[in-house]
This record gives structure tokens, C-alpha cells and sequence, in this order.
């Protein structure tokens, strides 16, 4: 495989690990991951319910939990950490600033555009900034508007398509138009990044998100312009992964069938493994009194049938009768859990075999 290059941030292998909250991607998955060569992502979301012991210390839990996880990274890998910021959550300017200040490689953001982004960034900080679109036409608009207002270039750009897992940048008919498929959107995309990029004497690079699964998905993907590409669901039955084995196992028993989407309550069309809890949603779930969390922004408790951030808190701790686990479009392929670096090693060998498959017809 080819090295993903941002600014000076080197990976010998050009997979991102994706951050998935609440609590399934911390310290023992990302810095598995970095210490393989991929650049390892800490996800920000729901801390404040793993560190905290009431919801009143929320905010406050969320900075301390931030700083531990980047610490606990630290200590285990050399290699590259990120940190996942969602700009839906409440408390996202308290995540982003505690990222820079304890100096985490990279923040990636999206579930919503990071206008405001580049703005926290004292002079001289070394972290990186790379926003999460689901467009050609938001990534220009944000390249622009980063640019007009703080001179920022982002340091790359990640796309992710309607078959990624959790939260979907999409509307609910979008998700199955061929039209918005991440092979439709990642030459769009990487032509206008490109373009901007020369406007500006820069390289943006790409990297795709959603659906990714094998080696040779890697490859296909790379081959329309990605210089990398974001896995998520892939990661989720390692060793290493820091959700409850249950949870893991619940992708390993599932079917195709049981891959769903939702409405969750921030407003956005999600995609999960079909569980009871969900059922008894459909069903008419009692809706909660209040909001015991304000974590995300978008979330109304009045019309919410289900507190998400507790249902997802819950699956994490394996209790899935009380909530649901998020995933990717191909979690029904998961068969086995196995370590980080069984994973990585397969990726780069189904690379590399069908990279020699496809010169070896074009000879």
C-alpha cells in the first residue's frame, strides 16, 4: 500500500481508523491501530457518561475522560492519534480545545460542517484539521470559508458515503441512490479539492469513508483518487476494540438482514443492528422525562422516544437489551474477532494480491 501523507504526518499504512462512540473506539483501539502504521482515532463522543459518575459532572467528565484516553494512547504508541469531534455535540468546543492543548496529531470532525474549526488553533499548535464531508459541494464551501476567514487550508479531507455506520450525512432516500455512492462522490470530490488545492499551492488529501471493507475495496477506492481511506466496522471485532464483548459478538451473529436504518433522536438517519431495544422503540417506547445529558444539540427530549445517549452508552457495556449497536453497511461479513494486526496484515495482503492481479491483465 502507499503511505498516507498529512502535512508531516507520515502513515506507512493509508487506513484510518474510524471513531466510533460512544466508548467502541478509545486509547486501546487507536493506539493498536497507530502502532500498525494507521493513524488511530479516539472518539470524543458520550466521555462525559464513561468518566463521569452523574450527569451534572457531564462536561467537565468529557475533558478530563479526553485527556486520560490521549494520555492512556500516548503511553502504548509512537504512531499517530486523532481524535473524533462530532460539531453536533454540545460540549464540541470543550473536545476540540482539549485535543490541541494535549496535542493530538489530528481532529477529524463532522456530523455537520466545522466552519468554525480552524479557530481554536493557537499559533504554533501542532494538531491537524481534517473535516468530514458528504459532498464536492461542502467540501468547497468549507475549503472556502476556512480559508476567507483564517487563512486554514485543511490538512485533508475525509468523505463518507451513505454506507458508513451511526450517523448518516444523508436524507433517508439519498442513502441508496447510486448517486450519492462513495464511488460516485470520490472523484467529485477529489477534482474540486484538487483544483482548490492548486488555487492555494497545496495538497489536500482525500481520504474515503464508508462501506470499505476489504483489501481490495482499499485499492478500488484509491485507484478513483483517495489517498487513504477511513474503517470503521472492520475494527470493531479486534481484540483491541474497547467495547464489551458482547457488543462485538452481536456484529459476528448478525445477518444482512438485520442492518437497519433508523431515525435517531439528534435528527439525523443512522444505521444499526436490529436489536430488542429498537423493537420496543418502534413500538412506543416510553419517552423520557428530561434530558439528562444535553449532549448533543440538535436533540429534542420532547420528541425523543429514547435518551441515545444512554441507549449507545449501554451497548457498549454489552447491555443490549437496553440500547444498540451503531455499524457499517458490511457488518454482516464479520466472522471472527482477531487483533489489530491480523487485520491490518490481511488488508495490505488482499492489497497487494489484487494490485498483482489487475497488472497482471493489463500486460
Amino acid at each position: 500500500m502507499k503511505t498516507l501523507k498529512i502535512g508531516n504526518l507520515c502513515a506507512s499504512v493509508p487506513i484510518v481508523q474510524g471513531g466510533m462512540g460512544v466508548g467502541i473506539s478509545l486509547a486501546g483501539l487507536a493506539s493498536a491501530v497507530a502502532s500498525e502504521g494507521g493513524i488511530g482515532v479516539i472518539s470524543s463522543a458520550g466521555l462525559g457518561v464513561i468518566y463521569g459518575s452523574r450527569p451534572a459532572d457531564y462536561r467537565e467528565a468529557s475533558i478530563r475522560g479526553l485527556k486520560e484516553e490521549l494520555r492512556k494512547a500516548r503511553e502504548a504508541t509512537r504512531g499517530i492519534i486523532g481524535v473524533n469531534v462530532m460539531v453536533a455535540m454540545s460540549n464540541f468546543a470543550d473536545m476540540v480545545r482539549t485535543a490541541i492543548a494535549e496535542k493530538a496529531d489530528i481532529i477529524f470532525s463532522g456530523a455537520g460542517l466545522p466552519l468554525s474549526l480552524p479557530s481554536f488553533l493557537p499559533e504554533g499548535a501542532r494538531t491537524k484539521l481534517a473535516p468530514i464531508v458528504s459532498s464536492a459541494r461542502a467540501a468547497v464551501l468549507l475549503c472556502r470559508k476556512w480559508f476567507e476567514e483564517y487563512r486554514y487550508v485543511p490538512d485533508a479531507i475525509v468523505v463518507e458515503g451513505p454506507k458508513a455506520g451511526g450517523h448518516l450525512g444523508y436524507k433517508r432516500e439519498q442513502i441508496d441512490d447510486s448517486h450519492y455512492s462513495l464511488e460516485t462522490l470520490v472523484p467529485e470530490i477529489v477534482a474540486e479539492v484538487s483544483k482548490f488545492g492548486a488555487e492555494h499551492e497545496c495538497h489536500i488529501p482525500v481520504i474515503a469513508g464508508g462501506g470499505i471493507y476489504t483489501g481490495e475495496d482499499i485499492y478500488r477506492i484509491m485507484e478513483l483518487g483517495a489517498e487513504g481511506v477511513q474503517m470503521g466496522t472492520r475494527f470493531v471485532t479486534t481484540d483491541e476494540c474497547d467495547a464489551d464483548p458482547a457488543f462485538k459478538q452481536s456484529y459476528i451473529d448478525a445477518r444482512r438482514e438485520d442492518i437497519e436504518i433508523i431515525e435517531s433522536p439528534v435528527g439525523m438517519p443512522g444505521r444499526a443492528l436490529r436489536s430488542s431495544f429498537l423493537d420496543r422503540v418502534r413500538e412506543g417506547l416510553k419517552r423520557p422525562k428530561a434530558c439528562p445529558f444535553d449532549c448533543i444539540k440538535t436533540c429534542d427530549v420532547t420528541h425523543s422516544p429514547y435518551c441515545i445517549m444512554l441507549a449507545l452508552y449501554n451497548a457498549f457495556k454489552g447491555k443490549l437489551q437496553n440500547g444498540y449497536a451503531f455499524c457499517g453497511a458490511n457488518a454482516w461479513r464479520a466472522e471472527k474477532i482477531q487483533s489489530v494486526r491480523e487485520l491490518m496484515s490481511s488488508l495490505s495482503a488482499e492489497y497487494d494480491s489484487f494490485a498483482q492481479k489487475i497488472k497482471g491483465l493489463a500486460r
